[in-house]
């Protein structure tokens, strides 16, 4: 029997390709996976506790100066933030981890056939897994603070499929425009620190003005940080609105994300 030839001109629709291809390159992902991870924390003085670490650090500046300026009347204001840190890390670093990925693996591509999309799927993989560990010191600060550790966290895998799904319709839209333009990435930057202070991490909701926060409500990662805070921080279970509108928005920024990406995936051997 001959070698098997690639014919890209014989494929199905490019976006049920792509999703056929990204499962049949699973192992490729999962290596991935384990690349990034072990390269990020090779050279690196606390290793895999930096994960740990970086959370707590970027707590506890938060913690010192919010506090203290604007006084919130929160109950245990450390966790409090940490349990939205974490959230919106896990998003902007897979958002961002898609990004940088697909833009350095031009050789790569040029060189051999995979689906593009391994990248953005891989970066939220590893966002996973960085996720998992980070939990590991907000419990620790949790008992150390005497406070009380829900078991409602145990629903956290529902939330996390939510906001996974929505940073990979994110990663792979913001992806596909900076394959071709080279100042997406920078400007990425600027929206995700901008997009960060207008999603209720560090401070209630209380606090914004009535008249503004229906624009807040238009916010997807409100509604992620919300859920991700009750199973965690308040041991509650989620208002059916913040898991209505969750699962809305994962559902939209994928299928936006998807065709985005798609729809010019043979050109971005090209462009890299």
């Amino acid at each position: 029997m001959g070698a098997q030839v690639y014919d890209s001109a014989a494929r199905a629709k490019p976006a049920l390709h792509e999703f056929l291809q990204l499962f049949r390159y699973r192992d490729l992902i999962l290596e991935l996976i384990s690349r990034s991870i072990k390269t990020r924390y090779k050279r690196s003085l606390l290793g895999v506790a930096w994960t740990m670490v970086s959370p707590l650090l970027s707590m506890l500046v938060l913690t010192l100066v919010f506090s203290h300026l604007f006084r919130f009347q929160i109950e245990d204001y450390a966790l409090y933030v940490l349990s939205g840190l974490l959230t919106w890390n896990f998003f902007a670093q897979s958002t961002t981890a898609a990004l940088n990925d697909l833009i350095w693996s031009g050789g790569l591509i040029n060189r051999i056939y995979f689906p593009a999309s391994v990248f953005s799927a891989a970066a939220i993989g590893t966002g996973l897994v960085n996720l998992a560990l980070a939990l590991v010191p907000y419990m620790l600060i949790t008992l150390i603070l005497g406070a009380e550790l829900h078991s409602t966290m145990l629903l956290l895998p529902i939330p996390v499929l939510g906001v996974g799904v929505f940073t990979l319709g994110v990663g792979l839209a913001v992806s596909s425009a900076a394959v071709r333009f080279q100042d997406v990435l920078p400007m990425y930057e600027v929206i995700l620190g901008a997009w960060m202070y207008l999603t209720p991490v560090f401070y209630p909701i209380d606090a914004v003005p009535p008249q503004l926060v229906f624009l807040f409500r238009w916010n997807p990662m409100f509604y992620y940080v919300d859920i991700f805070r009750s199973l965690v921080y308040l041991g509650e279970i989620p208002s059916k609105l913040s898991m209505l509108s969750g699962t809305g928005f994962a559902m939209l920024s994928f299928l936006l994300g998807w065709f985005l990406f798609n729809r010019k995936a043979r050109e971005y051997a090209a462009y890299l």
